[in-house]
C-alpha cells in the first residue's frame, strides 16, 4: 500500500529531511495559535459566565490535546512519512477511511481554517487601514452577497505564503521560525503586564469570588439575561463551550503531516507534538487567567465582537492597546496560516500517489516540495474566502474533526493486535489509559454536541459523507487504469 517517495536522495523526486526538532516543536505551535486565544473567550463567557469553569474548559481542552498528541506519537513512529492522519487511519483503516480524512481535510478542515484565519489577519489590518478591512465592501450587496477588501487581502496574503512555499521549505522554515517566536513573545508580553502593571486587583477577587455557579447568558437586542444552572444541566453548556476551545487548540497535528521532511522522525515527531501542545496549553490557560485580572466576566462576556484580548489590552495600555492587539494577531495569524499552508499540501502529495487526489499533486517541484498541490489548496481555500461562509464550515467540522481524531487513536488498538511486527520507536504514553481517557472524553462531547448543538453535527457528517461515492468513482478509475495497463 506504500508508494510514497519520501526516502531522501538527492534529487527533486523525493522529499529532503532537513527539519529538526526545534522546527517541528515551532510548527505544532505557529500551526495551533491563530486568532481563537484572543476571541473565544467571550463565548465561553456567556454560555458558563463562571471564572472557575472559564480556566477549566481551557484546562481541558489542554489536557485533551496533550493525550491526543501523547497518543499520536507512536503512530508518527511507526509511519514516520508524509500524510500524517491521513497515513494513519489508511494504515488501520483502510484506503476508504483515509480518504474519507483526506476528502474532509481539503473540503474544509485546512482550507477553510487558511481562509478564516486569513480574512481573521485581514479584519485586524482593518484596524491599523479601515480601507482594507471587512467594512469596505467592494463588490455586491451589502446586505447579500458581497466581497470586501479583507476578503482580498486575506487571498492575497494565501497566495505569498504559498508562492514562498514553492521556493522550498527552507523558505517556510525561516516564516515559521520567525513569526512563532514573535507571537510567543507578543502573547507573553501581554500575560506579564497584565498581572503585574494591572494594579485594580479588586476585579480579580470578585471574579473568584463566585467562581463555580454557572450563569449561561442570552443576549437580544434590549435585554441581557442571566440563567443558573446544577448537576446535570452543566454538561451541556460546558461541551458547547468546549467547541471554540477545542478549536483554538486544534492543528496540532500538523507537524506530522511533514514527517518525510523531519530529520529522526520516529524521535522528533513525537517530541515536537509534546512540547509544543504544551507550551500552547501553558499560554492559553496564562491568557485567560490574565483576562480574568483585568476584566469581569461581563466584560468578557460582552466584549465588542468578541475580542477579549483587545478589550483586555485597552485596559492594560490605553487606546494604544487597539495597536498593539491588531499587530499581534496580525503576527499570530500570519505564522499560523505559513505552518497550515506548508503541512496541507503534503496530505494531499500522499493521497495523489494512492491515486486519490489529482495527479498532479503528486510530483515535486525543483525545489523539493509538492508545488501544484500548494497552489490547489491556495484555490479552494480562495473560493472559501470569497464565498464568505467559511466561519459556518468550520462550525459544521468541528464534530468532525474529534470523529476522525477519535478513529485515529482507536487505530492504535487496532494495529497493535494486526500489525504487531512494526517497528515502534517510540510507544504511546500511558497506553491503553491515556489513549482511552481521550476516546472517552471526545466521544462524550461529541454525543453532547449530537443532542444540544445538531448545527455542529449533522453538516460535518454529511460533508465526509459525500466523499464517499467519489471513492469510489475514484478507485473504479483506478483499477480501469490499471486493467488498460495490463492489456
Amino acid at each position: 500500500m506504500e508508494n510514497n517517495k519520501e526516502i531522501s536522495s538527492g534529487d527533486s523526486s523525493s522529499f529532503k529531511r532537513s527539519l529538526t526538532l526545534l522546527d517541528g516543536t515551532l510548527l505544532v505551535i505557529g500551526s495551533m495559535i491563530g486568532s481563537g486565544i484572543f476571541i473565544v473567550s467571550a463565548d465561553i463567557s456567556r454560555q458558563l459566565g463562571s471564572t472557575g469553569w472559564l480556566i477549566v474548559v481551557w484546562l481541558l481542552s489542554g489536557f485533551i490535546t496533550l493525550t491526543a498528541a501523547l497518543s499520536y506519537g507512536e503512530l508518527s513512529g511507526m509511519y514516520p512519512k508524509a500524510g500524517g492522519q491521513y497515513v494513519y487511519l489508511r494504515e488501520a483503516f483502510g484506503k476508504l477511511y483515509g480518504f474519507l480524512y483526506g476528502w474532509s481535510f481539503f473540503a474544509v478542515i485546512q482550507t477553510g481554517t487558511i481562509a478564516a484565519v486569513g480574512v481573521g489577519f485581514a479584519k485586524f489590518t482593518g484596524y491599523l487601514v479601515p480601507s482594507l478591512g471587512d467594512g469596505n465592501i467592494l463588490f455586491g450587496d451589502p446586505k447579500g452577497f458581497n466581497i470586501s477588501a479583507a476578503q482580498l487581502l486575506g487571498i492575497g496574503m494565501i497566495f505569498l505564503l504559498t508562492f514562498l512555499n514553492t521556493l522550498g521549505i527552507k523558505s517556510g522554515k525561516w516564516i515559521q521560525f520567525i513569526f512563532t517566536f514573535a507571537k510567543i513573545a507578543a502573547m507573553a508580553a501581554l500575560i506579564f503586564f497584565g498581572f503585574l502593571f494591572f494594579k485594580d486587583h479588586s476585579i480579580w477577587t470578585l471574579n473568584w469570588s463566585d467562581a463555580w455557579r454557572v450563569k449561561t447568558v442570552t443576549r437580544t437586542a434590549d435585554v441581557i439575561t442571566h440563567e443558573s444552572l446544577m448537576g446535570l444541566a452543566i454538561v451541556g453548556p460546558l461541551c458547547a463551550a468546549m467547541v471554540g476551545a477545542l478549536f483554538s487548540s486544534d492543528a496540532w497535528n500538523n507537524v506530522t503531516f511533514i514527517a518525510g521532511e523531519i530529520k529522526r522522525p520516529e524521535r522528533n515527531i513525537g517530541l515536537s507534538l509534546f512540547i509544543g501542545t504544551l507550551v500552547v496549553t501553558i499560554i492559553y490557560i496564562s491568557m485567560n487567567l490574565m483576562y480574568v485580572n483585568v476584566m469581569s466576566m461581563q466584560e468578557i462576556a460582552n466584549a465588542p465582537s468578541d475580542r477579549v484580548a483587545l478589550a483586555a489590552a485597552l485596559k492594560i495600555f490605553g487606546p494604544a492597546g487597539t495597536t498593539l492587539i491588531a499587530v499581534m494577531i496580525m503576527i499570530s495569524t500570519f505564522g499560523c496560516n505559513n505552518g497550515l499552508i506548508l503541512s496541507g499540501s503534503r496530505v494531499y502529495y500522499t493521497m495523489a500517489n494512492d491515486g486519490l487526489f489529482f495527479p498532479k499533486a503528486a510530483k515535486l517541484n525543483k525545489n523539493g516540495v509538492p508545488a501544484a498541490a500548494l497552489w490547489m489548496q491556495f484555490i479552494w481555500a480562495s473560493a472559501l474566502c470569497l464565498s464568505g461562509k467559511y466561519g459556518d464550515l468550520l462550525d459544521f467540522i468541528i464534530f468532525t474533526v474529534l470523529l476522525f481524531y477519535i478513529l485515529t487513536i482507536a487505530g492504535i488498538f487496532k494495529l497493535r493486535k494486526t500489525h504487531p511486527e512494526v517497528p515502534r520507536p517510540y510507544k504511546a504514553f500511558g497506553y491503553p489509559v491515556i489513549p482511552f481517557v481521550y476516546i472517552v472524553l471526545a466521544a462524550t462531547i461529541c454525543l453532547v454536541l449530537l443532542k444540544f448543538k445538531p448545527t455542529y453535527t449533522w453538516p460535518g457528517l454529511i460533508i465526509v459523507l459525500i466523499g464517499i461515492p467519489i471513492f469510489f468513482i475514484l478507485e473504479k478509475r483506478n483499477k480501469a487504469t490499471a486493467n488498460n495497463g495490463t492489456l
